[in-house]
């Protein structure tokens, strides 16, 4: 998929790809229509929705990464464009959005994997460096052979005898 394609989720997704000094994990709520991350941006911890397309807050930690910005205002019928040099790449990157955030993000992705990227994966992951690998989300009852039973499995605490 080409990053100038990019948008909401799917850039959202990008983005925390593109961070992993920040983002430990991925996953998705809200029925997996919103991404979320774990981990730890500068001394500030982050557990929950991560919507850089959309929150100034969260496209904050790329602008907190940029060496040097431009951004152009987009005019009447003209996208609005990013050229940015950002902490750990060599080169300017360059791109266009609807919005001058959507152009910082997508500037961003592009600094971090170049012109084309991976379709998005709807599973959590754990960041590997610019890898990442599927994890296991935690259920809310655990293991299934791990359940109790009344014949008392090994491992199950009892009542005392009366």
């Amino acid at each position: 998929m080409n990053v100038a394609d990019l948008s909401g989720l799917e850039l959202d997704y990008w983005v925390a790809r593109s961070l992993p000094d920040f983002v430990r994990e991925i996953y998705f709520t809200d029925s997996g229509e919103t991404v979320a991350v774990r981990g730890n941006d500068r001394g500030k911890a982050w557990d929950g929705r991560f919507e850089p397309s959309t929150s100034w807050d969260a496209a904050g930690v790329v602008l907190d990464r940029a060496k040097r910005v431009e951004l152009r205002e987009r005019r009447e019928g003209e996208p609005a464009l990013c050229a940015a040099e950002f902490v750990g790449s060599q080169h300017v990157a360059e791109s266009y959005g609807a919005t001058p955030r959507e152009a910082l993000l997508r500037a961003f992705v592009k600094s971090r994997f170049g012109e084309r990227v991976e379709a998005m994966l709807r599973q959590p992951q754990a960041l590997t460096g610019m890898g990442s690998e599927l994890a296991a989300e935690p259920s809310d009852v655990g293991d299934v052979e791990d359940l109790p039973r009344p014949d008392a499995q090994i491992g199950d605490i009892g009542s005392t005898p009366r």
